[in-house]
């Protein structure tokens, strides 16, 4: 088995949307008339607390493929004003988003139960708008949402191997700023949390044989398996690792912006920031290097994403443990690209409507499992009922 990155290519069936005049695709997208085109061609469920499954008309994956996104446009018609990471979200709507996302990854190991056949995921980004407003890379839908795919390894294996310099792939080790710099520091910081379920990955245990990835990135085993996901301490320390992470965030480039910044406000853990990093040598030398390729680079300081840009995740590994990840995205990497696998999207119905039935049945499958749990309430589009 050759081992590293893949570049698959998935169609998909072109979207019947016009862009109105005048208006660039990414400021579209961000618009009610988007997302009400989304719930009423792909929806498939949503619940009073805003919460909205849908398929992925734009997918990674024709085997298994779908989303939640937490559908604000309505009640926040400013797209910079939406919640766009969990720790913005009201707990209530989390408590039944947790609950969604143990439902819905349960029922995709229940039907992938072999990690040699299938490599299963789920996880969300952040979508701030970190990107200079005038870059395409402006995210195209300011909205929390996160992503449930699944691959097949036999079609990953035959897949033609990725670029690995692609700077898109996996942003640890060769392209992280913090894992090149100041992993030490990175990881004895993350190792000041209090987690119980959540377990440092022993070396080289989280990788997938078949890409080689993640690379660098601090991971967790999620001690107990599938089983753990039905428990709330579980949910709290997958919070707490994204909180983690945004406090390293936001102080180390605190640090970039203004020489001996006083910690950020609001941070989480500001006994671990106070001794584990404004008193480390390598991360404040690391933040004056960055400080001083942007006072003289405008290229690099145009580039540099201020505000806390990440991916979290949880998949499977080769031997069938559950791993938590989290990304530095200060690329723009997607959620597959974490995992050593490239999406390329080909417009092609014909050979999307061979896959789609298949994908559908598991879908509705899918929403049935979250209607008898109290989850939400079908939606009727052209391609299935309510019910």
């Amino acid at each position: 088995m050759r081992s590293g990155p893949r570049e698959i290519t998935t169609p998909f069936r072109p979207i019947p949307l016009t862009v109105p005049e005048g208006m660039k695709p990414n400021e579209f997208f961000n618009s009610t008339e988007n997302l009400n085109d989304l719930a009423h061609n792909n929806g498939l469920l949503q619940n009073p607390e805003g919460l909205l499954l849908y398929r992925k008309a734009l997918g990674h994956s024709n085997a298994f493929d779908a989303s939640i996104i937490y559908n604000t446009s309505r009640s926040i018609l400013d797209p910079l004003g939406r919640p766009v990471r969990r720790s913005q979200v009201p707990e209530g709507v989390k408590n039944v988003w947790n609950r969604m996302n143990q439902i819905i990854f349960a029922y995709m190991l229940e039907i992938y139960p072999d990690p040699d056949s299938h490599l299963v995921m789920t996880g969300e980004a952040s979508l701030d708008a970190t990107w200079p407003l005038t870059s395409p890379g402006v995210p195209s839908i300011r909205m929390l949402h996160n992503h449930f795919i699944a691959f097949d390894k036999t079609e990953l294996d035959a897949a033609p191997l990725a670029d690995s310099d692609n700077p898109n792939l996996t942003d640890g080790g060769q392209h992280s700023l913090f894992q090149a710099h100041m992993r030490d520091v990175y990881r004895a910081f993350f190792d000041g949390l209090d987690l119980r379920i959540l377990r440092p990955c022993q070396s080289g245990s989280c990788r997938i044989a078949l890409t080689g990835y993640p690379q660098g990135l601090p991971s967790w085993e999620v001690q107990g398996g599938a089983e753990a996901l039905q428990e709330v301490r579980f949910w709290e320390e997958y919070d707490t690792v994204l909180k983690g992470f945004l406090d390293f965030y936001r102080t180390f480039f605190g640090q970039v912006s203004t020489r001996n910044a006083p910690p950020p406000e609001g941070i989480h853990f500001p006994d671990l920031v106070k001794n584990r990093l404004l008193h480390n040598n390598d991360f404040l030398r690391t933040a004056k290097m960055v400080r001083d390729q942007c006072i003289t680079d405008a290229k690099y300081a145009n580039s540099i994403r201020w505000q806390p840009a990440f991916k979290q995740l949880i998949y499977r590994n080769d031997v069938g443990q559950l791993i938590v990840t989290i990304s530095q995205n200060s690329i723009g990497n997607a959620i597959t690209e974490l995992l050593g696998v490239v999406v390329q999207r080909r417009p092609d119905a014909e050979a999307y409507g061979r896959a789609e039935p298949a994908l559908i049945e598991k879908l509705l499958e899918v929403r049935r499992r979250l209607v008898e749990a109290d989850l939400g309430s079908g939606i009727a589009t052209p391609y299935w009922p309510a019910d």
